[in-house]
């Protein structure tokens, strides 16, 4: 039987992969896309994934060492993704897969040490109105969902942008 921790870290690979597979399909005038009601581009998006895996491992690898979640609140979660789309604004396919393929690995190494009693390890996590959430629920809801989300919303636009292309074609 496989452990849970695998199961996890196989479903974050492959969120990550899709991701990467998607991102290295488009060009560079979708890759430069504006994503609508969020307004950072595709690539910086993908970039955005990347750096957030160490973040979110990092939380996730508290709850399992018992801790809660303390002081982060969706205000800071907003400046870090406005700072970070300041700093990628212009950041190129390469760097992005290559920060992706790299951030995805050591976040599914991470999850795969984390044992079935230390995945159902409790906390507050004040992200969540101080709900005592699992270690497993966090990285389900965060380090693992992050790049099916994106994903989601990058094909959204991007096909948008080819509906229209095609229409007015």
């Amino acid at each position: 039987m496989q452990h849970l921790s695998h199961v996890l870290a196989a479903r974050l690979e492959a969120g990550a992969a899709a991701l990467a597979q998607y991102a290295e399909s488009l060009d560079d005038a979708e890759w430069h896309l504006a994503i609508p009601h969020d307004g950072r581009q595709v690539g910086v998006v993908v970039h955005h994934v990347a750096t957030m895996y160490p973040i979110e491992i990092q939380l996730a690898q508290a709850l399992a060492d018992g801790k809660g979640i303390e002081g982060v609140t969706w205000v800071d979660v907003h400046a870090m993704n406005a700072a970070h789309a300041r700093e990628f604004a212009g950041v190129d396919k390469a760097t992005a897969l290559t920060a992706l393929r790299a951030a995805s690995e050591a976040a599914a190494v991470a999850v795969r040490a984390l044992t079935d009693e230390r995945l159902d390890r409790a906390g507050a996590v004040s992200l969540n109105s101080d709900a005592p959430l699992t270690c497993q629920f966090f990285v389900e809801d965060h380090a693992l969902r992050h790049s099916y989300h994106h994903l989601a919303r990058i094909r959204l636009t991007v096909d948008a942008a080819r509906d229209t292309a095609r229409r007015t074609a």
